[in-house]
């Protein structure tokens, strides 16, 4: 807004409204002011003011933008020390701020406002700081300032002269704010509780009375410095009766007009006549001084030269000296007493007026009182103020205040202009006994020593902070903080906390978030205060609460995820980033059929997964029921919350014999891209509801999208369709797992879906993508490191064993080298159950054959024996026979089973356990042999002496013993051994 006109010459520039007119008409200048009160705050008025000016204002408007927004805290009235019930007023200024405005006191938050200023009534010395925010971002802390409150002085009002007061006849009031300077305040006057005369310098009200002016009359004090105000003193009635016999007057001339004027008030004919003047005085340092103080006291005629009087002093009416200050070097009790002064013209026969009595009171030399603002002891960090209080007020006095040390030499007085010393922030080294005392004037005067006051300085409880469910928390859990002080006691506390040192506002014990954000994060404290006596703790250390996104649980396992039927298996569940309060709870897929029949996978929970702090799920032992995919879920705090459900974690047991096996086409692990595979579920039991399932390496589950009977049929592989695939029925069962690779590049290992058994052999291909390798030289690996070198292509180990299990690849030195692929050895001791069929039917059908030819064999020898028989029956004797026969036993072991003259044989034996170990396990098998026997005697040629063995050996079966049986046969003998391993 601009006034004015190319005329004016003054250039004038003034802020929120305030101007000045300069050669306008006042009344359009008054009313600009206004409406720009009206419209802003921040209004401007200027009156011509050249270009260049505006531009430097301009300027110096964009600098303050640019400043730290640091408030100005500033007090109205401006003092060190503010009267108890006086009225202050805060102002907290910020360039170019707005509100809200937030005011602290003693650290707690006592006020919010949109007005920059806070209008308080104080009782209680305070420290008191604000802050704003500027363009919507929040300033710092503003400077501190301490309020310092002592009682309110009142004033006391006196009245000259004691006795009836006539009319005409002069009287004097005087206001007098005891223990202050008269030059410190200035007077308001009151009659009949109507202000009369406002903020007058002298403390004396003088006139001469009407009877129309008998009233009550009050006054009161303002400071100068600071406009403070005392209490408004005594109501002293003034009484005016008669009439002046003597109004004392001086006409123009000199000569004296009182008879002419005899009933004529000098205030009425003030151009006629001049009254007598009238002497003050004035004691300095009060009108209540002690034994041995110096006192001056001193005679004032008001609006005369002091060089044109001549002074004379009076004590109880005796004349004690002629000067205008009458010093009393040091004061006794004998110079207590009423003076009075009176001057007389210089040379001339004119004297003034007699004045007033001052009253003079001397006392023995006092002591003060030194007390506290704190009853027992100070926590530590606390304020504390000490008053030194005389019982005697008066003025002119400073303080000195003495803490006693070890050492009386190093004691040294702090001084200050009040009788009240406050110390902040105490130390428990500030604990002691302290004293003080006054002095005034100069020479100083001191009073004597105080009473020693002993302040104890105690250690101030500590607040702890603590977090519930942790420190760390996720965005959307409740999250309670709670304030607690160590060593506090049952003493009740209120607490206010802070946020990265800002004052947060609660003031209770206890807080929570319902739901915590992540801009809640940040370091908290506490304090506390404690009721009773208003004193502070020592603050908390800070406790940082860190508020992240999402709480994910995470699943690991142990010891491996392959695992053999009979195995155990640990799943651990934890939540990242955090450890307290948890519970875990575990789930995995289970198949269902939807309303439209089709078969769906959702996530179930455990039956048997125990909830606990652990996070732990072991399954012992596994088996192939067991394969499939884990997930966990974490929950805490009440109301609970949920973390999102885990990783899954995939679980492959491989079993003996699973209901169903997954055969692939081809059959091979590793395959390339954009080749086809077929997948299939055959040999089960039960042949519907079966399901070819994949986990692939991106971490998700999915069934077979092209699926025929329990085919799944894949056109067109991709690197995607790496994983693990295994078949699942509806009714839980599973096959075993089969790790499938798609490689990208022109080298894969042809290798075995299933484990080779131990024993058999094993072939390795490298398969190239347009064509088979080339005789150039293929290099096989095996965990690493080179198996066979510069093959064509091929590796066979003839002969499978444990020690074969491992990761195998190949390498062509031009086309590059496929993946890895895990082979797996089973014990070839582990057959199928169709296998135990066959060994079992296979060894009935060769123990008939044994039993039928033992039966031939037999038969056979008997026909023979009786043909020999009727030969040699005239040639041999029994006896012969039976040496004969002796001796066939003793070189062969046997014992005879005798019949007649004729041996028969039959023997079973147990193998020895070396025999055992030296035949396959589970081995059967049948020997027939024919051994020409021998003959002891070398002459006897009765005929041919044949002898049939046949072995059966049976495993295994308990011992028996060897049996002898003689039997009345032929000439040939038939041995039939049984062997039986143990």
């Amino acid at each position: 807004m601009i006034l004015g006109t190319s005329e004016t010459s003054r250039q004038i520039w003034r802020r929120s409204g305030i101007a000045a007119c300069a050669q306008l008409n006042i009344a359009r200048c008054t009313e600009q002011i206004d409406s720009c009160r009206k419209e802003s705050s921040q209004c401007y008025i200027i009156f011509s003011v050249p270009l260049p000016f505006l531009v430097l204002i301009s300027l110096i408007r964009v600098g303050q933008a640019q400043a730290v927004f640091k408030p100005v805290l500033s007090v109205e009235p401006n003092s060190p020390q503010i009267f108890r019930g006086e009225t202050v007023t805060l102002t907290c200024r910020t360039s170019g701020g707005s509100g809200p405005y937030y005011w602290n006191k003693d650290d707690d938050n006592v006020h919010r406002s949109a007005e920059n200023y806070y209008t308080i009534n104080v009782d209680q010395s305070h420290k008191y700081r604000c802050y704003g925010s500027v363009d919507g971002r929040t300033t710092t802390w503003s400077n501190e300032v301490t309020l310092s409150v002592i009682e309110r002085p009142k004033a006391v009002l006196t009245l000259q002269p004691d006795g009836p007061i006539f009319g005409g006849q002069e009287v004097t009031f005087t206001c007098e704010i005891r223990g202050h300077a008269e030059t410190e305040w200035m007077y308001n006057w009151y009659k009949d509780g109507v202000q009369i005369f406002s903020y007058t310098k002298s403390r004396q009200y003088s006139f001469r009375p009407v009877e129309s002016l008998s009233a009550k009359y009050t006054c009161s004090g303002r400071r100068r410095n600071d406009s403070q105000t005392s209490e408004t003193s005594n109501t002293v009635t003034l009484t005016v009766s008669g009439s002046v016999e003597d109004a004392g007057f001086f006409g123009a001339s000199g000569y004296n007009l009182s008879k002419t004027f005899f009933r004529v008030p000098c205030e009425i004919f003030y151009y006629l006549c001049t009254a007598l003047p009238k002497p003050v005085v004035s004691i300095n340092p009060d009108e209540q001084v002690y034994r041995g103080e110096t006192v001056t006291l001193r005679c004032d005629i008001q609006d005369e030269e002091d060089s044109d009087w001549i002074y004379s002093w009076n004590k109880d009416g005796s004349g004690v000296s002629s000067e205008q200050e009458y010093r009393i070097s040091s004061a006794e009790t004998s110079h207590a007493g009423k003076y009075t002064c009176r001057g007389r013209e210089r040379g001339g026969s004119h004297s003034s007026h007699t004045s007033d009595a001052v009253t003079l009171t001397v006392s023995e030399k006092p002591k003060p009182e030194l007390t506290s603002s704190r009853e027992g002891a100070v926590l530590k960090g606390n304020y504390v103020t000490l008053s030194c209080t005389l019982k005697l007020q008066s003025a002119g006095w400073k303080f000195y205040w003495i803490k006693p040390t070890q050492s009386t030499e190093t004691e040294t007085e702090a001084k200050t202009d009040y009788y009240t010393k406050t110390y902040s922030a105490v130390r428990v080294s500030d604990g002691g006994q302290y004293r003080c005392r006054a002095g005034r004037g100069n020479p100083v005067y001191y009073t004597h020593y105080s009473d020693a006051l002993w302040v104890n300085v105690t250690e101030s409880p500590k607040a702890v902070v603590t977090i519930k469910p942790d420190k760390h928390v996720f965005s959307g859990e409740t999250v309670t903080l709670r304030c607690e002080m160590q060593g506090g006691g049952d003493t009740e506390w209120k607490y206010s906390w802070y946020k990265k040192d800002k004052t947060f506002y609660r003031t209770t014990q206890e807080f929570s978030f319902s739901s915590v954000r992540n801009d809640d994060s940040g370091e908290y404290t506490c304090r506390g205060r404690r009721s009773s006596d208003s004193q502070r703790s020592e603050i908390s250390d800070a406790v940082t609460l860190t508020v992240s996104d999402a709480a994910e649980a995470v699943v690991s396992v142990s010891p491996l995820r392959w695992l053999t039927e009979g195995d155990s298996v640990t799943l651990s569940c934890e939540v990242k980033h955090s450890s307290t309060g948890w519970t875990f709870s575990w789930y995995t897929e289970v198949p269902s059929r939807d309303r439209q029949g089709s078969l769906r996978y959702s996530t179930a929970l455990l039956s048997d997964s125990s909830r606990g702090s652990g996070g732990s799920y072991t399954l012992s032992p596994v088996t192939v029921k067991h394969t499939g995919i884990y997930m966990c879920r974490a929950e805490r705090g009440e109301p609970v919350f949920h973390t999102r459900f885990s990783n899954l974690q995939p679980l492959w047991i491989t079993g003996e014999s699973p209901p169903v096996t997954l055969i692939i086409n081809p059959s091979r692990t590793q395959h390339f891209t954009a080749d086809s595979l077929s997948l299939s579920c055959e040999d089960q039991s039960d042949s519907t509801g079966w399901t070819v399932r994949g986990y692939t390496h991106s971490e998700t589950v999915f069934d077979c999208p092209s699926v025929s009977g329990s085919t799944c049929n894949i056109s067109f592989l991709s690197t995607s369709n790496t994983g693990v695939y295994w078949c699942q029925s509806e009714s839980g069962g599973r096959s075993n797992p089969v790790n499938i690779t798609v490689h990208n590049g022109d080298v894969i290992l042809d290798s075995p879906v299933h484990p080779v058994t131990e024993g058999h052999p094993l072939t390795l291909h490298c398969l190239s993508r347009n064509s088979n390798i080339s005789d150039s030289g293929v290099d096989f690996y095996k965990d690493g490191s080179v198996l066979q070198k510069k093959t064509t292509g091929e590796m066979t180990i003839s002969t499978v064993s444990k020690s074969d299990e491992g990761f195998y690849h190949c390498k062509h030195p031009e086309r590059g080298e496929s993946p890895k692929s895990w082979v797996s050895v089973k014990d070839s001791g582990s057959g199928s159950s169709i296998d135990i069929v066959f060994v079992a039917v296979g060894l009935s059908l060769a123990l008939l054959f044994i039993i039928l030819l033992l039966i031939l064999l037999w038969w056979h020898k008997s026909y023979k024996g009786k043909d020999r028989d009727i030969q040699q029956n005239s040639n041999q004797t029994p006896g012969q026979n039976q040496s004969q026969s002796g001796a066939e036993d003793s070189q062969s072991a046997y014992t005879p089973l005798q019949t007649g003259s004729v041996h028969i044989y039959a023997t079973v034996e147990n193998a020895s356990k070396s025999d055992a170990a030296a035949e396959p396990s589970g081995a059967i098998y049948t020997k027939v042999m024919k051994k020409k026997e021998p003959h002891n005697n070398k002459n006897d040629d009765a005929g041919p002496s044949d002898v049939i063995y046949t072995e059966l050996e049976l495993k295994p079966q308990k011992k028996t013993k060897k049996n002898q049986v003689k039997a009345s046969v032929e000439y040939e003998t038939v041995y039939s051994q049984l062997k039986q391993n143990t």
